[in-house]
């Protein structure tokens, strides 16, 4: 397999925008109708938590007290991660979570387009600069060709892609997933890193930048994206940085 580069392209959103003719928007939260091209409201968009400090410098979890400096939560000080570091859009939410599931298991494609709108946010951080600066490539955290084929659409490919679209940078699948893993939703930390331990390649023809910017839906533990930046960086990547639309 080689490296796919996707360019920024008017084409999926023009198609958007010819079925909203047709079948005008609802809100896929309550229901409300919206502006053509959207899923969501503007009172239901507004409302969504984004991440706001202070949070773990590490992995974006919300800390709820008052703080001022930096630091990094339980969860990560004893840990050393591949990537610098993982900046979420948006703390956990009822709301998201739909959106993102309804994405990954009810097929609903037409949501990514918002769910990459929301990740803009990730770039209200300044560490993100960088990234613009030296037009890092958006790289999508791969599925296995065989879920691949079963949900049509890989959702952190289609996130990205309008990510990229609004800020201005190439998206391209760097990374193939090798075997099939079990579902990480009720594995521990050691037991998630067990199970991915190998599952990820470089794809054919790799020629590393200097910079990569992975791109999922949900942060959870960290195990996959460190998975990912670990094996980008062993091929010769100097630096991964992580954006989510959500801190799970």
């Amino acid at each position: 397999m080689k490296a796919r580069r996707f360019e920024s392209s008017g084409l999926r959103h023009f198609g958007s925008r010819l079925l909203d003719l047709v079948y005008p928007g609802v809100c896929h939260l309550c229901g409300d109708a919206v502006e053509s091209g959207g899923s969501l409201c503007s009172p239901c968009s507004e409302g969504l938590p984004g991440l706001e400090r202070p949070f773990c410098e590490t992995c974006g979890e919300k800390f709820s007290g008052a703080i001022d400096a930096g630091f990094n939560c339980p969860n990560c000080s004893d840990q050393s991660f591949a990537f610098e570091f993982a900046r979420p859009a948006l703390v956990r939410s009822p709301g998201i979570m739909t959106m993102v599931h309804d994405l990954k298991y009810g097929r609903r494609l037409e949501l990514a387009g918002a769910l990459g709108d929301l990740a803009v946010g990730a770039f209200e951080d300044p560490r993100l600069q960088v990234v613009l600066d030296e037009g890092w490539p958006l790289v999508p955290v791969p599925l296995h060709w065989a879920r691949r084929r079963w949900r049509y659409f890989n959702q952190a490919l289609e996130i990205a892609l309008p990510l990229g679209r609004r800020m201005g940078l190439p998206v391209e699948e760097l990374l193939k997933r090798t075997r099939p893993t079990v579902t990480q939703t009720r594995l521990s930390r050691v037991q998630r890193q067990k199970n991915l331990r190998g599952a990820f390649q470089v794809v054919r023809g790799f020629k590393p930048p200097a910079g990569v910017l992975l791109v999922d839906d949900v942060f959870t533990t960290g195990s996959t994206v460190h998975e990912c930046a670990r094996i980008l960086k062993k091929s010769g990547v100097q630096k991964v940085i992580v954006v989510t639309v959500m801190r799970g």
